[in-house]
């Protein structure tokens, strides 16, 4: 870790030298990706002010290249990975699909080692909506 990441974890109320993690804190992480950065912030939105997400992180570009009815594609798309617990995956899946203006949207669903205090976060800002939660 650098020095000026120091102030980041803290953020997330980790110590640069605590190694202690939440391996069974039902945590879990949810991939999917957009054509377009818009559609993504868009869902990202929308997860954190039901209350679905905690957070969710857009990035991207990326190249994705796939096959699809038969033939190899190539897309730039923007993936979102959204914080939630495996509690709440269900219904964040959910308003994903409904949201998702793909037929076969990519839908990964992960479970995560997380440090104690942001695991506590996540389960505290889930299902709260908009405003409650505070800062990781």
């Amino acid at each position: 870790m650098h020095a000026d990441d120091a102030s980041g974890a803290a953020q997330h109320g980790v110590s640069p030298h605590d190694a202690s993690v939440d391996v069974e804190g039902g945590i879990v992480e949810i991939r999917t990706t957009f054509a377009a950065r818009g559609a993504a912030e868009a869902c990202a939105r929308l997860l954190v002010e039901r209350g679905l997400a905690a957070c969710v992180q857009v990035d991207g570009p990326v190249l994705s290249t796939y096959r699809w009815r038969g033939a190899v594609e190539r897309a730039e798309e923007f993936r979102c990975t959204a914080k939630t617990t495996a509690a709440a995956a269900g219904g964040c899946i959910e308003a994903i699909r409904r949201a998702h203006p793909y037929e076969n949207p990519e839908l990964l669903v992960a479970a995560v080692a997380a440090a104690p205090a942001y695991a506590a976060w996540v389960r505290e800002s889930v299902g709260a909506g908009a405003g409650a939660g505070g800062s990781p």
